[in-house]
């Protein structure tokens, strides 16, 4: 009899075609229902999880002790509780690196549509509120010559490094350790906001993040600065953002990510100078196909015994 693998919401062909004969796939949908997830749990070997679905104990309960590997359809794991998981001997994994490039650019698209207010000026002449050319009409900011601040220096973090270096006049960085040959600055966080006329967010979820950017730290960016998060919602906190927008006291933010996805705070929904997009960093079909390919991969490493290329716990 097949092993069982219970893929949560949906896994594209690239990823699902190499598990099909493999294992009996039990799919949730995109619209899953908590209660039919639960459902079809029981009795299987794997979950293939994405970041809108939480993986606690009930349900890592409801699969029984069958279940060895939780592979997560993300780079991020923040939605695995991976204590219950290693309290139970299954394996996490993720897909690192596939996406880093498709994220990254995101991430550079943010930041000139956050500088240059793309979306809030398209609005005016799609609304017809465009009158002509005006001398003070439309103004953002310029990033030639800008100190560039990441936060978090991994893959993403570094790609999005390496694309904005022609642009910097300084580049500085935060990281819990020194990256070698990066040619940046280290500084710490509250350093790094103080100088940063950009700031980009390349850090994980979780408790150590959590509100990592919030009001106090609003308080020390330059009026003109510009913060851009595509790492996890829970870094930034929306209020003290949306309020710092409207205060002027920073210029603009651009934003893939939320506190609650797929809400988004009303607050950022009517805050100016904010570009809003919904969670595409790794929305390219090279990327998404890696993606799928690698949860894949590692779903069918520990199907036949080996040690899965991604394991995170």
């Amino acid at each position: 009899m097949a092993p069982a693998v219970l893929i949560a919401r949906t896994l594209l062909p690239a990823g699902r075609e190499r598990l099909d004969g493999r294992a009996e796939l039990r799919v949730g949908g995109l619209d899953f229902d908590r209660a039919r997830l639960l459902e079809l749990a029981p009795g299987v070997t794997a979950i293939v999880a994405d970041p809108t679905v939480p993986v606690d104990a009930e349900l890592l309960d409801a699969a029984g002790e069958s279940l060895r590997l939780v592979a997560n359809f993300a780079v991020g794991y923040d939605n695995v509780d991976v204590d219950a998981c290693r309290a139970r001997g299954v394996i996490v994994t993720n897909t690192p690196g596939v996406l880093t490039n498709a994220t990254a650019e995101l991430a550079l698209a943010l930041t000139l549509a956050a500088a240059r207010r793309i979306t809030e000026n398209e609005n005016e002449l799609r609304t017809g509120r465009w009158t002509g050319w005006d001398p003070g009409g439309y103004l953002g900011e310029e990033l030639s010559g800008a100190t560039f601040a990441v936060v978090g220096l991994g893959r993403i973090g570094s790609r999005y490094a390496e694309l904005v270096r022609p642009l910097a006049g300084r580049l500085v960085y935060v990281a819990e350790s020194p990256k070698a040959d990066v040619g940046a600055e280290r500084l710490a966080l509250d350093q790094a906001l103080a100088v940063a006329d950009v700031v980009s967010l390349h850090v994980p979820g979780g408790d150590a993040t959590h509100h990592l950017i919030g009001a106090a730290q609003f308080e020390l960016m330059k009026r003109n600065a510009i913060l851009v998060n595509t790492s996890r919602g829970t870094v930034v906190d929306s209020t003290a953002l949306a309020d710092a927008l409207r205060e002027r006291r920073i210029a603009a933010a651009g934003l893939d990510v939320y506190e609650h996805e797929p809400a988004v705070p009303e607050a950022l929904l009517t805050a100016p100078r904010c570009v809003l997009l919904p969670h595409i960093g790794s929305a390219t079909t090279s990327a998404r196909d890696a993606m799928a390919t690698t949860v894949a991969d590692n779903v069918l490493a520990v199907l036949d015994g080996r040690e899965p290329p991604n394991r995170v716990a």
